[in-house]
């Protein structure tokens, strides 16, 4: 396995890999964004390759639109995905070790939100036993924590958000 950080040349094969699961807004529309915020040094998306080609990526936003995240300079992951059919093959591991030796670079502290779905269950048991806790807020939905008795749909926006201490 190959991890490396995002180049123009991956857009396609990714947005393609994407494309044939079905999964909707993984299109070259976004990696082109996520290269331009790269660039400005807003984000870092590292990518993991094996022999047979893209596997999975991971995505670092040095500056969270989560207000709790942003107010305590906590970078957060964003956007984490393994190809289904390669999963425990440690890609997932993989990525998650560059992403948090990166931040560890610049922050004692790294942030992500976790799904609330049944989809996101093999990336919750990840977080956990890498030692994510929850941030104590309890559930956001998109970059807000959710008030006491209020509703919202529960979709890839609503989240736990968890904290890992690095060093």
């Amino acid at each position: 396995m190959q991890i490396r950080t995002l180049i123009w040349s991956d857009v396609d094969s990714i947005a393609a890999a994407f494309a044939e699961l079905g999964w909707p807004g993984k299109d070259a529309g976004l990696y082109r964004r996520y290269l331009d915020e790269q660039e400005a040094g807003e984000r870092t998306v590292f990518v993991a390759n094996l022999d047979s080609g893209f596997a999975g990526y991971v995505g670092v936003v040095w500056r969270s639109d989560y207000e709790p995240f942003r107010a305590a300079g906590i970078p957060e992951v964003q956007d984490f995905n393994v190809l289904p059919a390669l999963g425990r093959r440690g890609i997932g591991t993989g990525l998650m070790d560059t992403a948090e030796d990166e931040v560890a670079r610049r922050s004692p502290v790294i942030g992500l939100g976790c799904g609330l779905y049944a989809d996101y269950g093999a990336a919750r048991l990840l977080y956990v036993s890498r030692g994510y806790v929850p941030d104590g807020r309890g559930i956001a939905y998109g970059a807000r924590t959710v008030a006491p008795g209020e509703t919202i749909r529960i979709d890839d926006d609503a989240a736990l958000m968890l904290t890992k201490r690095l060093h």
